[in-house]
């Protein structure tokens, strides 16, 4: 996996010695917490080879530019597009809780995967953090990524409430359908779920930050050093 990556020539680059810790190839995540914003895409998109979506998923800056990204509504993950590319969670897999389950079970067992020998320290971070800051924080980005239907899906739950406590049976609009599955489509994204995308385009562009990605980019992490 790592054959296309060159650390001596990362570690140049910076002007750093070879012996410098943490090492990008064996502690590559505290690596790239500590150096990301100096790294010109080029260079960065070398740690694709010992790295995966998912794993980069840890890294602030990372994320905060995919959600960016799905902010900007890009085609291939619009409604048309994604409902192609990825059937299966169109066509209800997710709807009945599995999708949250899977994604739990990830983040509890699988947030590392086959990536043990290159991420040091970061093998022990999921039990550092507590559950509850985890799910705060996806609750927050599903705040930011449905925060333009949010009245109108108030409205659509009060319209259901009232027809339910009149007895009638609601059963769910295509419209909702498509809200749900766009939603799903751009929050797996970002914690770097959807196969056959390319992540790159994305993780290493830097017209993706903002001025104080820099500030935060660290704070989840203080506690591991």
């Amino acid at each position: 996996m790592d054959s296309g990556f060159n650390e001596k020539a990362v570690l140049s680059y910076l002007g750093l010695p070879a012996d410098y810790e943490p090492s990008p190839k064996t502690s590559t995540i505290q690596f790239l917490r500590k150096h990301l914003p100096q790294l010109p895409p080029d260079v960065l998109c070398k740690f694709s080879y010992i790295t995966t979506p998912k794993v980069r998923t840890t890294l602030i800056p990372i994320r905060n530019r995919r959600l960016r990204y799905v902010n900007t509504h890009p085609t291939e993950l619009g409604f048309t597009s994604a409902r192609n590319r990825w059937p299966e969670l169109w066509e209800g897999r997710e709807r009945t809780g599995e999708g949250g389950k899977e994604e739990k079970d990830w983040v509890q067992t699988q947030f590392l995967e086959g990536q043990t020998t290159h991420v040091g320290k970061l093998g022990h971070l999921l039990g550092d953090y507590e559950e509850e800051r985890e799910a705060e924080r996806m609750r927050m980005i599903r705040r930011e990524l449905a925060e333009t239907t949010i009245e109108e899906e108030e409205e659509e739950e009060s319209e259901t409430e009232e027809e339910e406590d009149a007895g009638v049976e609601v059963e769910e609009s295509e419209e909702e359908k498509r809200r749900y599955f766009e939603l799903l489509v751009r929050e797996r994204f970002i914690y770097g779920l959807l196969a056959g995308i390319d992540y790159d385009k994305v993780d290493y562009d830097e017209g993706l930050d903002v001025d104080d990605d820099r500030e935060t980019q660290d704070r989840w992490f203080d506690e591991d050093e």
